[in-house]
């Protein structure tokens, strides 16, 4: 008889993530779900009612599609584990005066390596989670591409995946849309078919970040200076943590033209902020570069995205010693932020990617 395929699902209680369980099981692989338990709910200021009027309960709807389908359902607990790598380092960065990226460390750290790893220990050949993102193989490699809806790609999340990590891993809704995901919900009749989507960071659903940082307590001293770049001092700010690369909102400064966040100095608790056309940087350093193909010997010209909803722009990546990077535009850009992450892609192929400083 042959062996059916295992594969562990990492399953949210999001619609993506169960209709890829239900696209698997319908495909004949032996599917099992798995769930990481990541946050301590009573820390959301919401209460999880599940009815549209809190914060929903997806715990309870991962149980709920795992019955449906009639799969296996192990839940990790991951929640020390999160707070330690996840959550600390992101209000870390924050109050270090960068921008955080809790999403790519999260997939780097958690699901696709404590997870990755639960599911091997479970007897799986592969997870597969409910990213819009394509693995293709292209002789003895394995290619992390964008997913076939551009409006829906994920792959910029994904840039630090690994040859033996892409190698055990299934996005089954790589080449779909999320409107089709939707049809194949309402198919299989799944419970979570009409849930809305999440589009905040996990553990700050109401996007508050500020609000966050300020309960997880401040550096002492926190106030400080704005200063124009010219050098004169334009007023005072309740914390660095409150600013971001671009801002130009809040700042509550009068000045003959707007003024937008340039510079963010924590150590000095200084905001240091300009005309728009001082934002424009033409190049920038990158650490802790992840390769998907061989390191390239010399210069590589590559498109590049410094956010996620960033268009990407032409530009020369430089590697250097230890995981360092230099990105050189063709054009100047805007909104270069140190602590996110900058993304190198041929066409809809990702080369590698690196963190801002």
């Amino acid at each position: 008889m042959k062996h059916r395929k295992k594969v562990i699902v990492a399953m949210s209680g999001g619609v993506d993530s169960s209709v890829t369980a239900a696209l698997l099981q319908e495909q004949g692989y032996d599917v099992a779900g798995l769930n990481m338990r990541l946050w301590k709910e009573e820390e959301n200021s919401a209460p999880e009612t599940g009815n549209g009027k809190g914060a929903p309960d997806h715990a309870a709807d991962v149980r709920r599609v795992a019955e449906a389908l009639d799969i296996p359902l192990t839940v990790l607990d991951l929640r020390d584990k999160f707070y330690r790598r996840i959550v600390e380092p992101f209000c870390q960065t924050y109050f270090a005066g960068q921008t955080p990226n809790p999403c790519i460390l999260c997939n780097q750290t958690l699901k696709f390596g404590l997870l990755l790893e639960k599911a091997r220990e479970l007897g799986g050949d592969f997870l597969a989670t409910g990213h819009y993102a394509r693995i293709l193989q292209e002789g003895d490699r394995y290619v992390l591409a964008k997913g076939k809806n551009l409006h829906k790609d994920q792959s910029y999340f994904l840039f630090t995946l690994t040859q033996q990590q892409l190698g055990q891993v299934l996005f089954p809704l790589g080449e779909m849309d999320k409107a089709r995901v939707r049809e194949h919900a309402a198919r299989f009749q799944l419970p979570v078919a009409q849930k809305a989507e999440s589009q905040d960071i996990c553990f700050i659903p109401d996007g508050d970040y500020v609000s966050f940082l300020e309960r997880r307590g401040l550096p002492d001293h926190p106030e400080g200076e704005i200063v124009h770049l010219n050098g004169q001092v334009l007023g005072r700010h309740q914390g660095t943590f409150r600013y971001t690369i671009g801002q130009r909102r809040g700042l509550g400064i009068a000045w003959p033209e707007p003024l937008y966040v340039l510079k963010i100095d924590a150590p000095a608790s200084r905001v240091i902020v300009g005309e728009r056309i001082h934002l424009a940087v033409s190049e920038l350093t990158l650490q802790g570069t992840i390769w998907n193909i061989p390191v390239p010997p010399e210069p590589l010209r590559a498109r590049c995205r410094i956010r996620y909803r960033h268009r990407e722009a032409k530009a020369l990546i430089t590697p250097g010693p230890d995981g360092q990077s230099r990105v050189l535009f063709e054009e100047p850009q805007q909104g270069v932020t140190p602590g996110q992450a900058a993304v190198f892609f041929d066409d809809d192929r990702i080369l590698g990617g690196g963190w801002i400083l």
